[in-house]
């Protein structure tokens, strides 16, 4: 590995000038910088485990392909580059993508100190966005735009060429015969590498290698009188066809949005959090501040791996602990989660982490073979037809020129190698598939102790899952687990379950291969002595829309609410994040109604940590016109709802404000009753002053809803019936005005008594 690391640290340095997409190499090349620079440190931390030699070498592979690519943009021809704008900018994600999925594999192998810059790198990885400059792309579409033009007359077609080229040298800055000269022998030597292995490719190159030469004076003299209105914002192009002037404004617009963006985010730069809120280890705002022995605060996930280390030190105090206990700080949570909510920041969970990549752009880079790797020009054309001769004579003629032309068809092929296509599987992949095919064959406690290896060995290795065939995966798992439930084997039913959780949790595409029997089995074991494992699969499974009306079709909805039941805390919190996911399909909101699930939520909405979760719920369900009605009829379910928008958070107000708004919307009876069960009026009208966006919005049209509901019933109390006493009228019509009165006058009609003091 010393030798990798030599190569990555002695390869050339990072271009410096880019002829087109200046920003998006500038952005990749400083995260390239970055990397290099800790690679060292990397490689001396010795991650020698499978996944950690794994890692570093991917890590290696990404740093040589992005290097390339920034070669690439700083030597090749900037029309092609402008053509190709899509392929570079995928090309660019593809490999901010390669990083972060080896430095986060990474991250838990090195010591915490250097675990911290990389998952700062990590963190900038995951916010960068790579979106090309507008004159760059708008250079790119006329050209392209005059690729795709069929055949036609020839001074039509002429002129096309003429206006796309004036445009794309405008738009790139090719102005002059230098310019001009510099852009023709970047052509030339792509074509040089091209040669002969892409034909496709090559007659592009030749075209816009012809195109130059036809028009270069008509540019440099186009240039050089349009001098003065480039200056204010445009030129001229004159058709030779129709005497027409073609003014193309240019679009300074983007530059002026930039500067305004840019602003903003130096704005957001000089809010500076309070030092106490700051990790000592990490220097960032803390997610999940714990206590430790020394009474310092510190961010769970470093301090964690801190002790791991095997330090028993206060990392800020340098003193030996009597303990390495961790006791989370919820007042220190609440005030970050107060300072973050007044600046409008969200801090990230810095425990989770980032998806494996299920599809990576893996082929070479060569400049000799970049475009098709970058499947920049896969154009299904047959080509058998077309005949060129040499450059000076294959396009003297607009027939030969037009008949290129309605060759090229600009549609490219998605053929994106998925990530185990490039790396073999590793031996113990090979052995782990090789046993499970013959677990069935082994005695009890032998298949025991290779269920048991081969989940450790998961767990340790996160590529191994992805050289791994979910189908042959699967079966023998589940048939191991059902032996397990015939001998009655609890030991073996929960390693079977752990390793198919691992198993799911790090290859996404698994489940595809649950069959019914699968999600059944799992059913029949949610109120069983596994029932934690058992979760956790569900869990990961109703993240996934294929899977959630499964898991209703097996009968685990019934299982699920005799939890809510219980007293487990845990396994309760768990039932209902899985609910909250499931809640999202329709099929099964339907079948969660018919079992009267709504009265089993009211009392989970009263604690902090699931009553988000039971907001979302609730407000999937009131999509069902049975679930309506059961919110409406369970006792104290629209008074804890409304609680919540005085205790709750923005997000909170804003789920519970949004399935209000649908009850009152539906029927004036559930106006009413929202009005008749709880003193809503103050708690709307602090969160139409005080709270979110979207929350102020709808507290508004809550509150004009009410509002317009009270005004029919006095108009309706206008016409009663004679019988009925004046004094009966102004007592009904006074209980359902008390709170329009002096408290609340902006919704008080001049004509109704004001309530006593």
């Amino acid at each position: 590995m010393g030798t990798d690391a030599a190569e990555v640290v002695e390869t050339p340095t990072i271009p410096s000038f880019f002829k087109v997409h200046h920003m998006m190499c500038t952005e990749l090349g400083k995260f390239v910088d970055r990397i290099v620079r800790i690679f060292p440190e990397i490689e001396a931390a010795r991650p020698r485990c499978d996944s950690g030699i794994k890692a570093l070498c991917s890590l290696n592979n990404a740093i040589v392909k992005a290097k390339s690519l920034l070669q690439y943009c700083s030597e090749s021809s900037k029309l092609y580059l402008a053509i190709t704008t899509d392929a570079i900018v995928s090309r660019c994600q593809r490999s901010k993508n390669l990083f972060e999925q080896s430095l986060c594999q990474i991250q838990s192998m090195v010591p915490v100190m250097l675990a911290v810059e990389i998952s700062q790198i990590v963190d900038d990885l995951r916010a960068a966005n790579f979106v090309p400059d507008k004159f760059e792309e708008e250079a790119g579409k006329v050209v392209r735009e005059l690729l795709q033009r069929g055949a036609a007359a020839s001074d039509s077609m002429e002129y096309a060429e003429m206006k796309a080229l004036q445009i794309a040298a405008s738009r790139l800055h090719i102005s002059s015969s230098k310019a001009i000269l510099i852009e023709q022998r970047s052509i030339r030597k792509l074509l040089e590498k091209v040669k002969d292995t892409d034909q496709q490719k090559g007659k592009i190159l030749k075209y816009l290698l012809y195109l130059l030469r036809k028009y270069a004076n008509l540019i440099i003299r186009e240039q050089t009188d349009n001098t003065t209105d480039q200056n204010e914002g445009s030129f001229a192009v004159n058709d030779p066809c129709t005497n027409f002037v073609h003014t193309h404004s240019v679009d300074v617009e983007s530059h002026r949005e930039y500067k305004q963006y840019e602003a903003q985010a130096d704005r957001f730069s000089r809010i500076i959090p309070p030092e106490e809120y700051q990790c000592p280890i990490s220097s960032r705002l803390m997610y999940d501040p714990v206590v430790i022995a020394s009474g310092q605060t510190f961010e769970r996930i470093w301090i964690q791996k801190w002790f791991d280390d095997g330090n028993n030190t206060c990392p800020k105090t340098k003193k030996i602990l009597s303990n390495l206990s961790l006791t989370p700080n919820a007042v220190m949570k609440d005030l970050i989660s107060k300072w973050c909510m007044k600046y409008g920041i969200t801090i990230q969970d810095p425990s989770i982490q980032s998806h494996v990549l299920q599809s990576l752009e893996t082929s070479s880079t060569s400049i000799a073979s970049l475009g098709s790797s970058m499947n920049d020009l896969r154009f299904p054309v047959d080509l058998s037809n077309i005949s060129l001769g040499s450059l000076d004579t294959s396009y003297t003629s607009d027939a030969s020129r037009n008949k290129f032309l309605d060759g090229l068809n600009l549609i490219p092929e998605q053929t994106i190698d998925d990530l185990c296509q490039y790396q073999s599987p590793t031996d113990a992949s090979k052995m782990d598939l090789e046993s499970l095919s013959n677990l069935a064959e082994l005695d009890w406690e032998s298949q025991y102790n290779m269920v048991e290896e081969m989940k450790n060995n998961l767990r340790c290795d996160d590529l191994a899952c992805l050289s791994m065939s979910s189908k042959n995966f699967i079966e023998p798992v589940t048939k191991f687990v059902s032996c397990a439930s015939d001998l009655h084997d609890i030991r073996a039913q929960r390693a079977g379950f752990q390793l198919l959780l691992t198993f799911l949790s790090k290859k996404r595409s698994g489940t595809r291969y649950l069959n019914e029997n699968v999600y059944s089995l799992l059913s029949l074991f949610i109120n069983s002595e596994v029932t934690k494992e058992v979760l956790d699969i569900m869990e990961v499974l109703s993240g996934h829309d294929s899977c959630r009306s499964k898991i209703a079709a097996s009968g685990a909805l019934a299982s699920f609410l005799i939890i809510l039941d219980s007293k487990i805390k845990d396994f309760q919190e768990q039932v209902i994040k899985i609910l909250r996911n499931l809640s999202s399909s329709n099929d099964v909101c339907s079948n969660l109604v018919s079992l009267e699930c709504i009265p089993k939520f009211v009392p989970f909405l009263q604690d902090t940590t699931l009553a988000r979760h039971c907001l979302v719920m609730l407000r999937n369900l009131c999509s069902n016109q049975e679930a309506r009605i059961s919110i409406t009829q369970t006792a104290g379910c629209i008074n804890s709802i409304a609680t919540l928008l005085e205790t709750g958070s923005y997000e909170d107000q804003e789920h519970a404000l949004a399935i209000l708004l649908v009850l009152c919307s539906q029927r004036v009876e559930y106006c009413h009753l929202v009005m008749d069960e709880c003193d809503i009026f103050p708690s709307l009208f602090d969160v139409s002053v005080n709270g979110s966006e979207r929350g102020k919005a709808s507290a508004f049209e809550l509150l004009r809803l009410l509002r317009d509901t009270n005004s029919n019933d006095d108009e309706q109390e206008c016409f009663q019936s004679d019988n009925v006493t004046s004094d009966d009228a102004y007592q009904e019509k006074k209980s359902h005005k008390k709170l329009f009165g002096v408290k609340f006058p902006l919704f008080s009609k001049s004509s109704a008594p004001k309530k006593k003091k």
